[in-house]
């Protein structure tokens, strides 16, 4: 009787039902749009707290200050490659864009680069 080896039952995992994998990838879809809508939000469903400040208040406090300064925010009716290409990389920033559409009420400022400068660096004015 000593020889005796005492078998424990083998448990038989669970299968997975086939779904799972279609619910992940719309899980995913679903986190990177919200994420596209209010930046940091992605992060926050996925309960990465820190992340999703540092990218929210990254991603606003830039769009403040280029709104600040009178930057220019792009239209989709651009008129050339550059216009395109920055209303593509203003629709990065999801609904913040819409807050700097918002903001900008008397249209960029880009007349004076040196004047933009001072703004940015906070230099007193020329005399």
């Amino acid at each position: 009787m000593a020889d005796e080896v005492i078998q424990q039952p083998q448990q038989e995992t669970p299968a997975q039902p086939p779904d799972t994998g279609v619910r992940r990838e719309r899980l995913a879809w679903a986190i990177g749009i919200a994420g596209w809508l209010l930046p940091g939000l992605g992060h926050a469903l996925q309960r990465m707290w820190g992340r999703a400040v540092v990218v929210f208040l990254a991603v606003g406090l830039l769009v403040v200050a280029g709104a600040t300064m009178r930057g220019n925010v792009f239209s989709s009716n651009g008129g050339d490659a550059f216009d395109t290409l920055g209303y593509i990389a203003d629709l990065g920033t999801g609904s913040f864009y819409l807050a700097a559409r918002a903001l900008e009420r008397d249209g960029a400022d880009v007349s004076m680069p040196m004047e933009i400068t001072a703004r940015v660096f906070w230099l007193p004015p020329a005399c």
